[in-house]
């Protein structure tokens, strides 16, 4: 178990030891499912050598229903080769839906909260651009999102 311990921890250690290409910031989209909310507007900041801060704001306007989910993860970064990377983070956010075709009088609108975790890689390009392919388990609490939603999204952003 000692060993095992010593070589996670070796791992960890070389794999911050190389250098970051992490950008100061990154704006983009966020192409997934989001658990109906689609593309999401896309924001990235630097918080140090290997951790950034993202959060992303998915708006969804449908025939019987208008919504938006903010998420935010903290996140950290590690070089696979070169400007290949790859992250995993942790965070949370919250959202709101309304119904339209409702009875007059009856609330319909619902405000939820989730936690989220994040994994996934990331090319960052000679040009200001980075194309990302993560994962992020997000575990709801409202009566709209209750349940674990698994979102797979494809990431396009302009790198600052």
């Amino acid at each position: 178990m000692k060993n095992l311990f010593l070589v996670v921890l070796a791992f960890i250690g070389f794999a911050t030891v190389q250098a970051q290409d992490i950008s100061d910031n990154a704006i983009g989209l966020r192409l997934g499912d989001s658990d109906g909310f689609g593309a999401q507007i896309s924001y990235q900041r630097a918080l140090g050598d290997n951790n950034r801060l993202e959060l992303d704001l998915g708006i969804t306007n449908g025939n019987n229903y208008d919504g938006f989910k903010l998420a935010g993860l903290y996140q950290w970064v590690w070089v696979l080769d070169g400007s290949f990377n790859w992250y995993a983070g942790a965070g949370g956010g919250l959202g709101s839906i309304d119904f339209d075709n409702v009875p007059p009088g009856v609330d319909d609108s619902e405000t939820f909260f989730f936690a989220a975790g994040n994994i996934g890689i990331e090319y960052n390009f000679d040009i200001p651009l980075q194309l990302s392919l993560d994962a992020r388990p997000e575990l709801g609490f409202g009566d709209f999102n209750d349940d674990l939603d698994f979102d797979i999204a494809l990431g396009i952003r302009y790198r600052f």
